[in-house]
């Protein structure tokens, strides 16, 4: 790995693009990290960073671990990932969004954007205006496409059914405690596939409002996103924003089990260690969280219908065990493990 340019994230990735257009207000990047194995796909999230450098940073963390999930899943598409910024006023127009697919069609296909925290299939079809390299459109039922929110909860879910198995010994998920931080689209469906299993939940999120409707829903209990970390549970679910399991959180874990969809889960490459050196099972974030990639992709290849998508997300938790069983044989963190497969996949 090569780091470069005042950035620690960037890893050789092959190219950082930036884009503006005052007229419509975008400024975006889109950061394409390998293209060995096709295009960079990856999603467009719409948010409001402290700082540009921030945007870009996140962008190439996103997009490298595009690379590494695409690669893990069997995907023939490269990683990347593109980032709109919010303005002060938060617009996400249509002109803005057309201004985007413009910016997309300038890489003749070396990118392929969905949707990702902020955007919907909506925007995915105003961006769909202006160029073609673009997934997670509206289908009908029983295709592949479509919101990929729903096929990422499906996977997760299945993986964290896999992690408690594995390190609880549990048959099923009856009585087995999860927090879950972060009840969006993917950690909302998440929790209601858990609740229908009778798994005991404890919910978190920046919204509480949206947490406590849902709690009421499914008869659980709240959590602040601060408290839900060092809460009692078995396992501990991120599915938000990343870069929260640090020194100083991992510390305060009382799961035995770290599995989520959220992405960049570890603020920091040795934060994996620390999971491991604590006897905590991780499930490496791009290998568990596949299901939503997975789904737009084959939507964007033509390779499959629905029942094609869900096959390959059932095939998730043989990926984790693949990981988890090196771990133990190697004495090596799982996430150290994943990253090392997946960078011989890509050819790094």
């Amino acid at each position: 790995m090569t780091t470069g340019w005042g950035f620690p994230d960037f890893d050789d990735h092959e190219a950082v693009h930036l884009f503006s257009d005052p007229q419509s207000g975008l400024r975006a990047v889109i950061a394409i990290h390998s293209t060995k194995l096709g295009p960079a796909a990856g999603g467009v999230r719409f948010w409001r960073y402290a700082r540009e450098p921030d945007a870009i940073t996140d962008a190439l963390r996103l997009s490298r671990g595009m690379s590494f999930k695409n690669a893990m899943a069997g995907l023939s598409m490269g990683g990347g990932k593109g980032v709109l910024l919010a303005s002060g006023e938060g617009a996400k127009t249509p002109a803005l969004l057309e201004a985007f697919g413009r910016a997309i069609d300038s890489l003749s296909g070396r990118y392929v954007t969905a949707e990702d925290v902020g955007m919907t299939t909506g925007d995915m079809t105003t961006i769909a205006g202006t160029t073609k390299y673009v997934s997670g459109l509206p289908v009908a039922s029983g295709e592949a496409g479509g919101d990929p929110g729903p096929y990422t909860s499906l996977g997760v879910y299945l993986g964290v059914k896999a992690a408690a198995a594995r390190a609880l010994g549990a048959t099923d998920m009856k009585g087995v405690r999860v927090a879950i931080q972060g009840v969006g689209s993917v950690g909302g469906g998440l929790a209601r596939l858990l609740a229908a299993d009778g798994a005991v939940l404890t919910l978190a999120d920046v919204n509480a409002a949206r947490a406590e409707a849902l709690a009421e829903e499914l008869g659980a209990a709240t959590a602040t996103s601060g408290a839900i970390l060092s809460s009692e549970a078995d396992v501990f679910s991120p599915n938000a924003l990343g870069a929260i399991l640090t020194e100083t959180t991992i510390g305060t874990l009382s799961a035995k089990v770290v599995a989520g969809g959220a992405n960049n889960q570890l603020a920091r490459p040795e934060d994996g260690r620390r999971l491991h050196e604590r006897g905590i099972l991780y499930a490496p974030d791009y290998v568990i969280n596949a299901g939503g990639i997975i789904n737009v992709s084959l939507e964007y290849l033509g390779q499959g219908d629905e029942a094609e998508v869900k096959a390959r997300i059932a095939r998730i938790p043989e990926r984790l065990a693949e990981v988890w069983d090196e771990s133990d044989r190697a004495g090596r963190p799982a996430a150290e493990v994943a990253d090392s497969i997946a960078r011989r996949l890509i050819g790094r």
